[in-house]
């Protein structure tokens, strides 16, 4: 199989091999590998990088954001759930009176950050 490894694939594009690593456990390149396991970068994955890095800094976005909307694409039930957030509008708990809602909504904070510790 032509191609290059991951060490030529990094040097070639200024990625670096974890990085290109990072890249493939999100599913952004999936480069072929060798019977014996090791990855071959061919002209479609070096395209894939160079298009990656285009698209990352004509849009001032990062890696993760990508990696979200490739989730978000295969993902029916996080898509809806990201849907209906934005579509949600906030509303005030029932039996919480509006003078009081910031102040409960303060403490339901520091209640979750503190079951999180």
């Amino acid at each position: 199989m032509d191609g290059l490894t991951i060490n030529e694939a990094a040097e070639t594009t200024g990625w670096s091999p974890r990085m290109l690593r990072y890249l493939e456990s999100v599913g952004l390149i999936q480069p072929p590998r060798t019977g014996s396991g090791y990855r071959k970068f061919g002209p479609e994955e070096l395209q894939r990088l160079r298009t990656l890095r285009e698209l990352l800094n004509r849009f001032d976005c990062g890696l993760s954001d990508i990696a979200f909307a490739a989730r978000m694409r295969e993902d029916e039930e996080l898509k809806q759930a990201v849907d209906a957030w934005f579509e949600a509008a906030p509303r005030r708990p029932e039996g919480v009176a509006s003078d009081d809602w910031l102040r409960w909504e303060q403490e339901k904070h520091q209640r979750l950050l503190g079951i999180a510790a």
